[in-house]
């Protein structure tokens, strides 16, 4: 038996000091005697909260990321390019991740990077994932070599990331799990991985090689959907040998493309054009795919940003009658608010987007951003809530969700639509699975400071003193 027992915690926001044993990895009752030989740690007046979570990762873009040329304060596409070709190596393939195009003054060509690095294989990564920039040189790594601008978006993007060379598999799981114990520092005991990969296989064999410091809920790649149903995955089912970390996710399913990209599936066309965005996949054949996977036991996890995307994506839900998740809604028409309260749907949402975005939203969505991004009157309407990152899209980092989702600002911009925010309560609620009820895991984070003491802009980097995954310490600094 193992037991730990927590002294001088504040359990949970504003709440009374007090002890929490821990015993065999679960909350033991209050007043609970602690058994012989239980570990004891003064946590000093620290708030102990549920561990959090994050909805909605790419593990291993995210673990690439944090070694890959930052392109986020690129302005222009020759800004771009002059970052990535200082930090080009001499050999293999240079990739830079985070720009956004939306707003470029010049277009981004693959030509651009040839004339600044002859014969160097260079791919840039937009900040949203659904574009990749190639220099003729990478173009040629994957079969592309004939592409007129070098420049990929929606499906050819994916197909271009997945067929790019990646680093040795030991090597990249090795990343991997790094990654995953830098969140487990910040307090995060779980994420879904929504990795365009075999997942259940690739977490399965990191689970054996490695020590996983966070939960993981591993999903299908839609064009896996019918090898998973023949393997008999069935979402939320424990995968073998994997310690109860590992669990099966939902199909993952595109209906729309993203804003950045100007393929947001929209009412309203975007400015200057009568292009509404790109309709990835026709209603029927959705209905039909959500279908298929709910009669196997598979939920549907289904992408949709703009408003048509979303409202298609609530007719299917409703047409097929099953739980699962909506995807990002990033724009939401003020009649569809009510169907996201419909029994076992959850609208998983990304907060730090909303200030990432926001200059690209007044421009594009001109108009609309009163409904952009609407975590407020989403909660009003019934909506389950669970937050995510998208990392790397966002970092890995349920507080700065949490703080863009109170303040609805990430620096010293004023709030943007305010009216959106959330209280700090509810914010926390989306970002964790559990409570501190006797029984309850003991997947914990211990934060220094009370988050409801703190002013809101300090959440994004408050102190974490400690997280437990089970009972067993995966960062500690008592």
């Amino acid at each position: 038996m193992s037991s730990l027992l927590l002294r001088n915690a504040r359990a949970g926001l504003g709440g009374p000091i007090l002890d929490v044993l821990v015993v065999d990895g679960v909350i033991a009752e209050p007043g609970a005697e602690p058994p012989p030989g239980t570990e004891t740690v003064d946590v000093l007046g620290g708030t102990v909260l549920p561990g959090l979570w994050d909805a909605h990762v790419h593990a291993v873009q995210w673990a690439q990321t944090r070694r890959r040329v930052d392109l986020g304060g690129a302005r222009s596409a020759r800004e771009a390019v002059t970052l990535m070709t200082s930090a080009a190596p001499g050999s293999g393939i240079a990739v830079g991740f985070g720009f956004r195009d939306g707003l470029w003054p010049d277009t981004p060509h693959k030509s651009l990077l040839e004339a600044a690095a002859p014969g160097v294989a260079i791919a840039l990564m937009s900040q949203d994932l659904h574009t990749v920039w190639l220099s003729p040189a990478a173009l040629t790594l994957i079969g592309r070599g004939d592409h007129p601008t070098g420049v990929l978006r929606e499906q050819e993007c994916y197909a271009a990331v997945t067929a790019l060379p990646k680093p040795p598999q030991r090597e990249l799981d090795r990343w991997v799990t790094e990654a995953a114990t830098a969140a487990a520092a910040r307090g995060v005991v779980g994420f879904q991985d929504f990795e365009m990969a075999d997942n259940v296989t690739d977490w399965t064999r990191r689970a054996r090689a490695h020590r996983l410091d966070v939960r993981v809920i591993c999903s299908i790649p839609r064009n896996r959907l019918e090898e998973a149903i023949g393997r008999g995955l069935r979402t939320g089912a424990p995968v073998p040998g994997s310690g109860g970390l590992l669990t099966v996710g939902p199909v993952k399913i595109f209906t729309d493309g993203s804003l950045n990209t100007k393929t947001a599936y929209c009412e309203i066309p975007y400015p200057g054009t009568s292009f509404l965005g790109s309709l990835e996949i026709q209603p029927e054949e959705l209905r039909t795919l959500m279908a298929l996977a709910t009669a196997h036991g598979v939920h549907p996890a289904v992408h949709a940003i703009g408003d048509l995307a979303v409202g298609i994506t609530l007719d299917a839900f409703e047409a097929v009658g099953c739980p699962g998740r909506i995807e990002h809604a990033q724009l939401v028409t003020p009649t569809d608010l009510p169907r996201f309260a419909r029994h076992g749907l959850v609208a998983g949402v990304q907060p730090s987007h909303a200030p990432d975005d926001r200059e690209i939203a007044d421009t594009y969505w001109k108009g609309q951003t009163h409904r952009a991004y609407p975590y407020a009157t989403l909660l009003a309407a019934g909506a389950t809530l669970e937050f995510g990152s998208d990392a790397p899209v966002a970092p890995l980092n349920p507080w700065d969700g949490i703080a863009s989702a109170v303040t609805r600002t990430d620096d010293t911009r004023p709030p943007w639509h305010p009216e959106q925010s959330l209280p700090l309560k509810a914010a926390l609620s989306a970002s964790t699975r559990a409570d501190l009820s006797p029984g309850a895991p003991a997947d914990l984070v211990i934060t220094a400071d009370d988050p409801s003491a703190l002013p809101p802009d300090a959440l994004r980097d408050i102190e974490i003193t400690g997280t437990l995954l089970a009972g067993r310490w995966t960062h500690r600094r008592l």
